[in-house]
């Protein structure tokens, strides 16, 4: 039996934060149970938190709203200031703070990853069919290729593949068959409307604002389905369930506020790490439903492509860094050091930017030190918590 708030929703948001209201409704609609519920909201400074609060309070929902003042009070109250740097300033990469929020109280068995550009389809049951994904025990379609990548889009007739879908495994042979998993660790939803793709796929699909002229329906989301063992996919954080013990191994790393401008990758390089480690520990990603729709707002494609470019060669080579890994891991943690020294200790001069790898590598390690600095520190009770903004009776 669930305990009560077990499940932490976390939206970094800096525009459209009115989308918890559609999925607070969805939940209702649905009879799920919103006491389960606890929203953490990853903002910025320059953002009106006040409204974002009395919007949770309206609601009738628990949460709580960090601007980057409140985040850095947060990291200095669990004498953790020295990893204060794990967080890129104005970067999507800030959900991994709502990664160490979970840490810190142990009630939540499970997380949640919305994005504020995202609104759940009415007929489906959003965190139902979340939280019914990870307790999946049975038959499902399992889905590999010859060059070691799912694309998640395999079922559609578009010749789209989403952001993060290295360009030299285009044109794989893919192979579908029945696989029975028992062990569930992440749910990834996918998404209709404006498809998750990069500034280069864009421009070819012939869209200069950032949209993509091909939108994707239900029709190409017929069945769910995982990749197979050994096979890696890309992983979206715009609508995506977990359970805590993923978290070590879940870090979205420190995009966009490096030397190297290298940005865009956070949630598929995380990705790469859960699949691994998921695949070193004999447990699986789920994806399919529950689809979301993606309402990306316009902008410039180039801007896109420059926040991408600087890390577009490493994205063609990291996942076969990670894949070199010894396989001996015993935990979510083990396997994430194990990746964490394989990238810190490398030699990745021959590719642009390679040492931005290393740089991950040492921010891997200090993720880690992290978790173990604040793990279970609010149960504890050794720190005060910023201030929650309690349901409505």
């Amino acid at each position: 039996m669930s305990s009560p708030q077990d499940i932490c929703v976390v939206i970094p948001t800096i525009r459209e934060y009115e989308c918890v209201r559609e999925y607070v409704a969805n939940a209702r609609n649905h009879g799920f149970d919103t006491d389960r519920l606890f929203f953490v909201l990853v903002t910025e400074d320059f953002c009106d938190t006040d409204a974002m609060e009395s919007m949770l309070d309206e609601e009738g929902v628990e949460g709580v709203v960090f601007d980057g003042t409140e985040r850095g009070k947060w990291f200095a109250e669990h004498d953790a200031a020295e990893f204060s740097h794990l967080i890129p300033a104005a970067s999507h990469a800030q959900t991994s703070f709502g990664l160490l929020y979970m840490w810190a109280h142990e009630r939540f068995e499970y997380g949640v990853f919305i994005d504020d550009d995202t609104l759940p389809h009415a007929e489906a049951d959003f965190f139902g069919t979340h939280m019914r994904n990870l307790a999946h025990e049975g038959e499902i379609e399992s889905v590999r290729s010859d060059e070691s990548w799912v694309n998640v889009l395999y079922q559609s007739d578009t010749d789209l593949y989403p952001r993060g879908y290295p360009y030299a495994a285009m044109d794989e042979s893919v192979e579908t068959d029945t696989e029975h998993v028992d062990e569930v660790v992440a749910s990834q939803g996918l998404w209709t409307n404006v498809p998750d793709l990069d500034a280069v796929r864009i421009l070819m699909d012939g869209d200069l604002q950032g949209q993509a002229q091909t939108l994707t329906e239900t029709s190409d989301f017929e069945r769910d389905f995982v990749a197979a063992e050994g096979q890696y996919l890309t992983v979206c954080s715009m609508n995506l369930a977990f359970r805590r013990e993923v978290i070590p191994a879940f870090y979205q790393l420190p995009m966009d506020d490096n030397e190297w401008e290298v940005g865009r990758f956070d949630d598929i390089w995380s990705g790469l790490f859960l699949k691994r480690a998921a695949d070193e520990l004999g447990k699986q990603v789920y994806n399919g439903g529950p689809l979301c729709e993606h309402n990306k707002a316009p902008r410039s494609t180039f801007d896109d492509l420059a926040n991408e470019v600087a890390g577009l060669e490493l994205n063609e080579h990291v996942w076969e860094v990670l894949d070199g890994v010894a396989e001996d891991a015993g935990s979510f943690e083990a396997a994430f050091a194990e990746m964490a020294d394989a990238l810190a200790e490398g030699d990745f001069d021959e590719w642009n930017n390679g040492a931005f790898l290393n740089h991950c590598g040492a921010y891997m390690r200090d993720w880690i030190e992290c978790l173990n600095r604040v793990e279970g520190a609010a149960t504890r009770g050794a720190v005060t918590e910023a201030p929650e903004v309690p349901a409505d009776d």
